[in-house]
């Protein structure tokens, strides 16, 4: 039973122009039935799939992975590409991500491209630590509303599963590595409030991919989630304007694959030697590798910290500090306040630094003479 009402993946029917359009992370169709109703409305076929692990519960998420998203996305797409000429790609979020990785794959078939407030990564540190917490905390509680406007409909889990956004993460790397293989007409939608995807993922998206006509809206009223918010029918009439002026031809795919093969070329030339010119007996690397070993620097070489008992067990209070501080933040684990983290941390890192201070005759600028 979905613990999201009305959050299963429709099909609207239309004309011959189909568009695939994919809601995000922890979300539903819900989040995106809005913005999808439009464009069918616009003439358009619809596919809105409800992604594994979505619509349901946090814990069934927790058991997917991207791989099972993109599964759902590829056959959504391939449905159709069956129904129709000519397809777009639209893709919120996460979405988006799924959206770009499928257009690295099948760009050539995609006639235009929509990413709305797209997620490609996250700069936040706590999350560097998501491969290890994910065996200790199952899912955290989400922030603040990703909505302005006041009253929306539940449309998304109020916890993170940390299994899930662990590989999230490592899709979310894999995307970002292909963007030079976007070259189709791209629009890039996003909030400058955004709270919960940093817009600086849209930049990077914009500097990296291969398109030449992209497409940037700027929303100034919503948060995260635009098709429920303020600025929905800003986003529904900046759609239909590009998708129309794909069909019409007054924007067009970017770089042919000549032309990347010439780049990929040049650039081949550059790591191998900085010159295309084979007959040249040795290249710029080559002469850097015959520099003599006694003109290189000596890296310094410090005697290895011997730790002691005192040492250890604070190191263990330093890490028990980080667990109480994180069970705090999310588990809502409140009985002392974040105080003993905080102590713990203080004191654990000046009774560190304190036992592992040398005398002064032990430390040398590592020269040897």
């Amino acid at each position: 039973m979905n613990s999201i009402p009305d959050s299963a993946g429709f099909t609207l029917s239309g004309g011959r122009i189909g568009v695939l359009v994919i809601h995000g992370f922890t979300g539903s169709p819900v989040t995106i039935r809005p913005w999808a109703e439009f464009l069918n409305k616009s003439g358009y076929t619809i596919n809105a799939p409800c992604l594994p692990g979505h619509g349901s519960s946090w814990e069934e998420l927790n058991q997917t992975t991207w791989q099972d998203w993109f599964a759902e996305i590829e056959k959504s797409y391939l449905d159709l590409q069956g129904k129709c000429d000519r397809v777009f790609i639209a893709g919120f979020s996460m979405g988006a991500a799924l959206a770009l990785r499928l257009c690295q794959i099948r760009g050539a078939e995609v006639e235009g491209l929509i990413i709305l407030n797209p997620a490609i990564r996250d700069r936040r540190f706590i999350l560097k630590f998501t491969p290890i917490l994910k065996y200790l905390i199952p899912s955290v509680k989400k922030g603040p509303t990703d909505i302005a406007k006041p009253n929306p409909p539940k449309h998304s889990y109020g916890r993170t599963p940390l299994k899930a956004l662990d590989s999230l993460r490592k899709f979310w790397k894999l995307v970002e590595a292909d963007l030079y293989l976007i070259d189709l007409p791209l629009m890039v939608a996003y909030s400058i409030n955004d709270h919960a995807v940093d817009p600086e993922n849209s930049t990077t998206i914009i500097d990296n991919v291969f398109s030449v006509d992209i497409r940037e809206i700027i929303f100034e009223k919503s948060f995260h989630n635009v098709p429920l918010d303020y600025d929905a029918e800003q986003l529904n009439i900046e759609s239909k304007v590009f998708i129309e002026d794909v069909l019409s031809g007054a924007l067009k795919r970017g770089t042919d694959f000549n032309e990347r093969d010439l780049v990929d070329a040049e650039f081949d030339s550059i790591v191998s030697g900085l010159s295309l010119d084979q007959s040249s007996p040795t290249t710029y690397l080559d002469q850097l590798d015959q520099i003599e070993t006694s003109e290189k620097f000596t890296a310094p070489n410090p005697k290895a910290i011997d730790l002691d008992n005192t040492q250890r067990i604070f190191i263990a209070l330093l890490g028990a500090s980080f667990l109480y501080f994180i069970a705090y933040l999310f588990l809502d684990f409140k009985i002392y306040g974040p105080w003993p983290a905080v102590l713990g941390f203080l004191s654990s890192v000046a009774v560190i630094i304190w036992r592992t201070a040398r005398a002064e005759d032990d430390f040398d600028d590592g020269a040897t003479l």
